[in-house]
């Protein structure tokens, strides 16, 4: 049974993902902020590396499951894992326990692991009961919410996000008219058959400019700096954000696939 009482923190290791790590480490400051106003108690393992999901995807077992090992030793100590994203959340909660199903000396962790593990918005919301942030925008702004494939069809998670960004002052949530299809990334998807991801994009871009909103949010990286570099390629004006950034507040990073000019 997992520690979880108002006088005594959780204990939350942040699994900080390789693109928030390596192309948008504001991501990674602004859920440690989300998580604290959560009233948790946060570590960020310096030992913990990728998910395995790229190994995974591309039919690499052995690689992924090498991987997964690393990941469990380095995150059981807690008394959950949180990820800013979807598909590395699913990865470790769905595909782990597969991998090591044959292993007796991993299975039993795998399975412990992945049961703690969840994507950020649906434990703030599913665990920790978070009802809204207090958070108000400088000016109105129309957003949208792209519902990534992992997080939506691995881990259910639809209503979270949105739940706590109806509760930002200025805030005003619309829809796509298809925002659960996919934006066309897919992780190895879009490198291997990229003809059919741009035309995948170039539709979703379309829904987005459509709706006329100022700001496209997501729960993944992966899908954001797909779409945000489509929509900047068009020279469509959305500005593109992961979804934990507006929820701290924590806006002073230029829009994903923006510069700095474009702030002012």
């Amino acid at each position: 049974m997992f520690q979880d009482s108002n006088s005594t923190p959780p204990t939350v290791g942040l699994f900080v993902t390789c693109l928030v790590d390596l192309f948008r480490p504001a991501v990674g400051f602004a859920s440690i902020k989300l998580l604290e106003e959560a009233g948790c108690q946060i570590e960020v393992p310096d030992t913990q590396t990728c998910c395995g999901q790229p190994a995974f995807n591309a039919g690499h077992r052995e690689e992924a499951v090498t991987i997964a090992r690393q990941v469990i030793a380095a995150f059981e100590p807690f008394d959950y894992v949180v990820a800013p994203s979807g598909s590395c959340a699913a990865t470790i909660r769905r595909h782990y326990p597969e991998l090591l199903a044959d292993d007796p000396k991993w299975s039993s962790r795998a399975e412990a692991v992945a049961s703690k593990t969840y994507e950020l918005t649906s434990f703030l919301t599913d665990v920790r009961s978070l009802a809204g942030v207090k958070v108000e925008l400088p000016e109105k702004t129309i957003a949208i919410y792209h519902d990534s494939c992992s997080g939506l069809r691995e881990l259910g998670v639809k209503t979270q996000p949105r739940s706590l960004l109806g509760t930002i002052e200025n805030l005003e949530l619309k829809e796509m008219e298809e925002p659960e299809v996919c934006c066309g990334f897919g992780g190895t998807f879009c490198t291997k058959y990229p003809a059919i991801s741009e035309v995948i994009v170039s539709a979703k871009t379309k829904d987005i400019d459509a709706t006329g909103a100022d700001l496209l949010l997501a729960g993944d990286m992966g899908c954001l700096m797909n779409m945000a570099g489509r929509l900047r390629r068009e020279g469509r004006r959305t500005e593109v954000r992961h979804v934990v950034e507006i929820l701290s507040g924590m806006t002073e990073a230029p829009p994903i696939a923006g510069r700095q000019e474009d702030q002012s």
